[in-house]
């Protein structure tokens, strides 16, 4: 399953110049790719939302576009999003791998904005990190600037005889396509967008003839942020199947109807193997009404007659979202989650850190997890290459760092201390 290895922000919001694991270049060098789970602590108004939202806005931006993104889900805009005092670009580059064997690629998106305030993307950029033992030369599969660019055909053999210096350079600078297609590019084409809102990889992922921008633009539209709300989930929709949980967690009754129906040799095994995790749950099944909608019961020890979702507690609900979330036979391979301990018992939260390790660590390769979190009991079950401790710089703007760079923390976590104790008591501060 695909992995982010690495991600660079710029002039977004808070997050001004911000790297989290290994990208290409001088850009992260010497750094260890994200683990499988990923979790960033800090405390409140360090930009941990920000962060969050920077998956969001990705996310929006291939979808409607970057305009449209800038406004969506509160933003404010252009001028609200990019850093304050800053008047460069806002960049967003992402280095991962298709499976643990593929090579890296990275993709990197400049947005700007036009003469009369119009956000725009001046330059997108996906490229194949040069790797020495299979590769000899840098693979170029999309340079656009301002619309206008080249993107390789088929594979692509890329940039014939470009480092990965030069290509970048070439990017950077808004370089000589005409020059590129006549003597450096096998296999590809110029090509010009209609609007300069709309990512490449939005236009060109929709085309089978380039399969490495439409394995990404994949990628990115199977992400799954949640935005998970009690109340939403405690909605009784209409009768229909969904597959997937969404967003906001008010189709679970569907997605249990599909697990049911698609899933039903195995399926109350699932329910059996979630009940066992809630504290108070003795059995969880299920009952089909009348009009074909299928209800969750919760029984619950002590009592005799079962509890329907809707008479559940808000941490109940969310601890049952997020188990059956990570049960789904077909998971999103990347999953971003905004402090899943609101409304938990503490001494649950160990158990559903060691559940989201579990799925993302498997052998069958689960979903990498991003999680943002201020709850120490949490971070308690976590190893300090897993942990990112985002701070305010004396500029107002955010710093990360990871757990593990700090060798008196990785010490005292190796004798047994765990790490979110250390994190209350104040160890993991640069102070």
């Amino acid at each position: 399953m695909a992995r982010i290895e690495g991600i660079w922000i710029q002039n977004f919001k808070s997050l001004k110049h911000v790297v989290l694991g290994k990208l290409p270049d001088t850009i992260g060098e010497g750094c260890e790719p994200l683990t499988p789970m990923t979790v960033v602590i800090g405390k409140n108004g360090v930009g941990k939302s920000t962060l969050f939202d920077v998956f969001g806005f990705l996310a929006d931006a291939l979808k409607f576009g970057v305009e449209e993104a800038c406004d969506l889900r509160g933003r404010g805009g252009f001028e609200k999003i990019r850093s304050q005092g800053q008047t460069d670009y806002i960049l967003f580059s992402i280095a991962y791998r298709e499976d643990e064997n593929a090579p890296l690629l990275t993709y990197v998106i400049d947005i700007g904005v036009e003469d009369f305030g119009r956000p725009v993307v001046e330059r997108e950029l996906l490229f194949q990190t040069p790797n020495k033992d299979i590769f000899e030369n840098s693979t170029v599969f999309l340079m656009l600037a301002n619309g206008k660019g080249i993107v390789c055909k088929g594979g692509g053999k890329g940039l014939n005889g470009f480092s990965y210096r030069e290509t970048v350079d070439i990017y950077v600078t808004g370089g000589d396509f005409e020059q590129l297609i006549d003597e450096k590019v096998l296999e590809a084409e110029k090509v010009t967008l209609a609007d300069t809102r709309k990512l490449g990889l939005a236009t060109l992922g929709a085309l089978n003839e380039h399969p490495k921008i439409v394995a990404f633009r994949q990628f990115i539209e199977s992400w799954y942020l949640s935005y998970f709300t009690p109340d939403a989930a405690r909605t009784l929709p209409l009768s229909g199947v969904q597959q997937h949980l969404n967003s906001k967690g008010d189709n679970l009754a569907n997605v249990v109807q599909f697990m049911e129906r698609e899933h039903r040799d195995k399926f109350q095994s699932i329910l059996n193997r979630i009940a066992e995790k809630i504290p108070g749950i003795d059995t969880i099944d299920t009952e089909k009404t009348s009009d074909g909608r299928l209800l969750l019961r919760f029984n619950d020890k002590g009592f005799i007659d079962p509890f329907y979702a809707p008479q559940m507690s808000d941490g109940t609900l969310k601890v049952f979202a997020y188990l059956l979330l990570l049960e789904d036979p077909d998971p999103a391979p990347f999953i971003c989650i905004e402090e899943p301990e609101n409304g938990l018992y503490h001494k649950l939260l160990e158990t559903l850190a060691a559940e989201f390790r579990s799925h993302a660590t498997g052998r069958k390769g689960g979903s990498q997890l991003f999680i943002t979190t201020h709850q120490p009991y949490f971070v308690d079950a976590l190893e300090p290459e897993e942990v990112w401790i985002l701070e305010k710089g004396s500029d107002g703007f955010a710093t990360i760092r990871r757990a593990s760079d700090d060798a008196l923390v990785k010490s005292m976590v190796a004798e047994g201390l765990p790490l979110g104790g250390l994190w209350y008591s104040d160890y993991l501060d640069a102070s």
